[in-house]
C-alpha cells in the first residue's frame, strides 16, 4: 500500500491540467505579439528576471525566440535567445508615453491639417 498523499497528487495534477489548458491561449497571444513586431518586456519565471525592449521573432512549438539588447559598461550587446513557453511568467508592452517637464502639448491647431478633427457643427448653427 502506498503512502503517497492523495491531496498532493491531486494538487499537482490540477496544476498540470491548468497549465495545459492555458498554454494554447498564451501561444496565441505571443503569436499576435510576434506578428505585431512591437517591443515587449518579458519576465522569465525560472530565472526571476525581466528582459526589456525585446522583440518576439518566432514561436515554434513551445520555444519562443526573442531578440534584445543590453547596455554594458563599454559596449552594447545584441542577444537572441530561445526560451521555453512555460518559462514566460508575464509579458508587458508600452501603450503610450508622454514626455515629462514643461513641454506644451500639441493642440489641434499645431497638428498637421490632415490629422485635425473637424468641427461637425459649424459655429453659425449653434444657439447662443
Amino acid at each position: 500500500m502506498s503512502s503517497f498523499p492523495v491531496s498532493s497528487f491531486s494538487y499537482a495534477f490540477d496544476q498540470v491540467i491548468d497549465w495545459e489548458y492555458k498554454k494554447p491561449m498564451l501561444q496565441r497571444k505571443i503569436y499576435q505579439l510576434c506578428c505585431d513586431g512591437r517591443e515587449v518586456c518579458i519576465f522569465l519565471r525560472d530565472q526571476q528576471r525581466w528582459i526589456e525592449q525585446a522583440k518576439i521573432l518566432d514561436i515554434e512549438g513551445d520555444l519562443v525566440t526573442i531578440r534584445y539588447e543590453t547596455d554594458e559598461e563599454d559596449e552594447i550587446c545584441s542577444w537572441e535567445e530561445m526560451v521555453r513557453l512555460e518559462s514566460i511568467g508575464a509579458i508587458t508592452q508600452k501603450l503610450a508615453s508622454v514626455p515629462r517637464g514643461n513641454i506644451d502639448p500639441l493642440v489641434s491647431e499645431d497638428c498637421p491639417e490632415a490629422e485635425q478633427i473637424r468641427n461637425h457643427y459649424p459655429e453659425s448653427n449653434q444657439q447662443e
